[in-house]
C-alpha cells in the first residue's frame, strides 16, 4: 500500500497548486516499487534504489556551530547527514562545491533563490545549528523545499541529548532517515541501523556489533571458543548464534545456539542439544528459531520455541539440510540449502517444512547462504558456477529471474539484506583478507567497513 504523505498547503514548483514535485517524483517510484511480482529483478532494483525514477537534489549545508567549542561537533553532524544521504539510492546529494557562500542557521536566514538556481540548482536543503556546552547538547534541523518559499519546513525537528560524538552520530543518523523517510513514503532508512557479524581480532571468533556504516565497532560476547552466524531478532533485542560450549560440565564442546540480549548485555538460557546444532533463523513475528540440528542423527532443520523449547524436525532426506531463512513478508515459506541432490542447493518450503521443492538454476555449481529481502519477492545468495567463483546473486521468486551483483576474484559470501531492501551487506575476500562490505542491492557502490582482523557473517539489523 502506498502511504501519502500530508504536508498541508504545500505546492509543486511550477505552479501554486498541487502537490510538491518531489512528492510526485516518489510516488511514481513506489507505483513501480510495489508493482507486482512479474517484474524482472533488474527492474525491481532500479525502482527499489531510485536508479531509473528522477532523484531529488538534495544538499547538506554546514551546520552552524553556536559556540566555538561546538565546532568539532557540528562538522562531525554534518558529515554523518551527508554520508548517510549520499549512500541512501534514493536521491542525488549535490557537492559543496556548488553551494552559495552563505549558509542559513535558521529559517529566517534561508535564501530559497540562491540555492534553487545554478549552478547548486538544489531542489531540498538540510541545514541548522549545535550548541554544546557543558553537558548540555542541542541540535536544530530543518529541510527545506527550496523551489517554493511559501511553504513551511518538510522537516523541523530538535535534538537535545549529551555532549559525545556517539550521541552526536545517532542523532545525525536519525535525522537522515527523517529525510529518507519522507522521500521513500515511509519506507524506512537504514542509517541508525546495526550490523552484527564474526570477527576474530581479540584472538577467537566473537560476535561483534557495529553501527551500519562501520563506526562504533564493540565486541559483544566472550565466549573464548568460536561463534558463528548472529541472526538478529525481529525486534532487535536478542542475536542467535552458533556457539561452541559443552553440552555438560567436563563434556567437550560441540556446536550449540546461543542467544544473546542487547538489552541485559548478557547470554540468554537456551537449551544444548545432541549432535550439532547452528544456523538459527528467527521467524518474521519472533516466536520460533529454526536451525540445522543432528540431534536424530542427519543434520536436518528443526524448529523450536524462542525460548528452545519443544523442538520439532521439519525436513526429512537422505542428505543434509542447514541456512534456514524465513519469507519474512508472509512467514509461510523458508529458503535452505540441502545437498540431498549431491551438493548444495537452494530449497523453498513451507514453513511447516511441507513442500520442498528444488530452486532450478540455469547452472550447475554450489549454492549457499540464502538471505530474503524484506519484501519478500527475493532471494539473495552465494553461488559458486562451474569453474567459477562464490559470487552474489539475487534471484525473484517468482519469475526466478536472476542478477549477478558480485563478480571478481575473491569470495563473495553471506549476503544479508537492509530493512530498506535497498542495501545488503556481504563477506568477501577481494582486499586479500575476509572483510565486511555494503551495497546496494543492485550491486554498485560496494564500500568495506570493517578492516582489522579477519571478518565474516554479518546480519543486518531490522530495526
Amino acid at each position: 500500500m502506498i502511504r501519502m504523505i500530508r504536508l498541508s498547503g504545500r505546492h509543486s514548483a511550477g505552479s501554486r497548486t498541487g502537490v510538491p514535485w518531489w512528492l510526485t517524483a516518489l510516488l511514481v517510484g513506489l507505483l513501480a516499487h510495489c508493482g507486482g511480482g512479474s517484474a524482472a529483478a533488474q527492474d525491481w532494483f532500479r525502482t527499489g534504489t531510485g536508479l531509473g525514477v528522477s532523484k531529488a537534489r538534495v544538499a547538506v549545508a554546514d551546520w552552524s556551530p553556536k559556540s566555538p567549542t561546538s565546532q568539532p561537533l557540528s562538522g562531525l553532524f554534518t558529515n554523518v547527514v551527508r554520508a548517510d544521504l549520499d549512500y541512501s539510492g534514493i536521491l542525488e546529494l549535490v557537492s559543496n562545491s556548488f553551494y552559495p557562500l552563505q549558509a542559513p542557521s535558521a529559517p529566517a536566514e534561508l535564501n530559497f533563490k540562491a540555492w534553487a538556481d545554478p549552478p547548486a540548482s538544489v531542489q531540498l536543503l538540510a541545514f541548522g545549528n549545535l550548541m554544546a556546552s557543558e553537558n548540555t547538547l542541542e541540535i536544530q534541523a530543518w529541510l527545506y523545499d527550496v523551489r517554493n518559499d511559501s511553504l513551511p519546513p518538510v522537516i523541523g525537528k530538535v535534538y537535545r541529548g549529551d555532549v559525545t560524538e556517539t550521541q552526536v552520530r545517532a542523532f545525525a543518523h536519525q535525522f537522515a532517515d527523517e529525510i529518507i523517510s519522507k522521500l521513500s513514503g515511509g519506507l524506512p532508512g537504514v542509517a541508525s541501523t546495526q550490523i552484527a557479524f564474526v570477527s576474530n581480532r581479540s584472538g577467537t571468533k566473537e560476535i561483534w556489533v557495529m553501527d551500519y556504516d562501520g563506526e562504533n565497532q564493540r565486541q559483544v560476547t566472550q565466549l573464548h571458543t568460536i561463534a558463528l552466524t548472529p541472526r538478529w531478532s525481529p525486534d532487535a533485542t536478542r542475536i542467535a548464534f552458533t556457539c561452541y560450549q559443552p553440552r555438560a560440565t567436563g563434556s567437550s564442546p560441540t556446536a550449540q545456539i546461543c542467544v544473546y540480549s542487547t538489552g541485559a548485555n548478557r547470554l540468554i538460557s537456551w537449551p544444548r542439544y545432541q549432535g550439532t546444532n547452528a544456523s538459527p533463523a528467527w521467524s518474521p513475528d519472533g516466536s520460533q528459531l529454526m536451525f540445522m540440528s543432528s540431534m536424530l542423527g542427519n543434520p536436518e532443520l528443526f524448529v523450536a520455541e524462542a525460548s528452545g523449547g519443544r523442538p520439532k524436525r521439519i525436513t526429512f532426506s537422505s542428505g543434509a539440510s542447514t541456512s534456514p531463512t524465513y519469507n519474512p513478508k508472509s512467514g509461510q515459506q523458508v529458503a535452505f540449502i540441502s545437498d540431498r541432490g549431491g551438493f548444495p542447493q537452494l530449497f523453498i518450503m513451507s514453513a511447516d517444512g511441507s513442500g520442498p521443492a528444488k530452486v532450478d538454476l540455469p547452472d550447475m555449481g554450489y549454492v549457499i547462504d540464502p538471505s530474503w529481502s524484506p519484501n519478500g519477492q527475493l532471494l539473495a545468495f552465494s553461488w559458486r558456477r562451474p569453474n567459477g567463483n562464490y559470487d552474489l546473486y539475487a534471484m525473484d521468486i517468482t519469475t526466478h529471474a536472476l542478477v549477478e551483483l558480485t563478480r571478481d576474484e575473491a569470495r563473495n559470501e553471506r549476503p544479508s539484506w537492509a530493512p530498506d531492501g535497498r542495501h545488503l551487506v556481504f563477506e568477501s575476500t577481494r582486499t586479500g583478507t575476509r572483510q565486511i562490505w555494503t551495497m546496494l542491492a543492485d550491486g554498485t557502490s560496494s564500500r568495506q567497513v570493517t578492516k582489522e582482523g579477519q571478518n565474516e557473517s554479518p546480519n543486518w539489523s531490522p530495526k
